[in-house]
């Protein structure tokens, strides 16, 4: 017996067993939907972007005290808990989760090749990686923190599990993987 023979039979019993025990596919939304979708998430990203640099490229008085880089993973996160008041770690280590949230809930519409939680979490830590590094370059009082690179990646996933995943199917139905599609073509013959 092969595996061709097991997924076939696996194949024929769920075609007997009936449409109840067949997993249900959703329709694509309204192609007007998935536009107006498409371009609400662009403008957002636009807006996004917009507020981003604000926050990011411009000089921060702020932060001139702790003005060194960083390249030690929590170390940055145990300065701002141990060294400031909790109002002040709050607002920076939220800060940088709630400056995430958006990729998490912007890419799946944007990007489908981008939905995942694992592909949502890479392209959030090469674009704040580049983010920093522009940041840490060319801005006076701010540098490269891998803190702020991991807070803003938590809160892009953050924002995936809440809201990115289920908008991001809504707008683009899940699409068969190529091994379904094989073996559903090898059963036709």
């Amino acid at each position: 017996m092969t595996w061709r023979d097991v997924l076939r039979g696996t194949q024929q019993r769920a075609e007997r067993a009936g449409p109840a025990t067949r997993r249900k596919r959703r329709r694509p939304a309204h192609p007007a939907v998935r536009a107006s979708a498409m371009v609400t998430a662009f403008a957002g990203t636009v807006l996004f972007g917009v507020v981003l640099a604000r926050l990011t490229l411009e000089p921060s008085a702020a932060s001139a005290a702790l003005v060194h880089a960083n390249v030690r993973p929590g170390h940055s996160i145990s300065a701002y808990l141990h060294g400031t008041s909790t109002i002040e770690a709050a607002r920076q280590l939220g800060g940088n989760v709630l400056l995430g949230l958006p990729f998490g809930v912007l890419l799946p519409v944007l990007l489908p090749p981008a939905r995942g939680l694992l592909r949502v979490g890479a392209v959030t830590v090469c674009l704040m990686t580049l983010v920093e590094l522009v940041q840490g370059a060319l801005v006076t009082g701010r540098v490269f923190d891998i803190d702020d690179v991991i807070l803003n990646t938590a809160g892009a996933l953050l924002g995936y599990l809440l809201i990115g995943r289920r908008l991001g199917r809504a707008v683009h139905p899940r699409r068969r993987h190529w091994w379904s599609r094989r073996t559903a073509e090898a059963g036709d013959t």
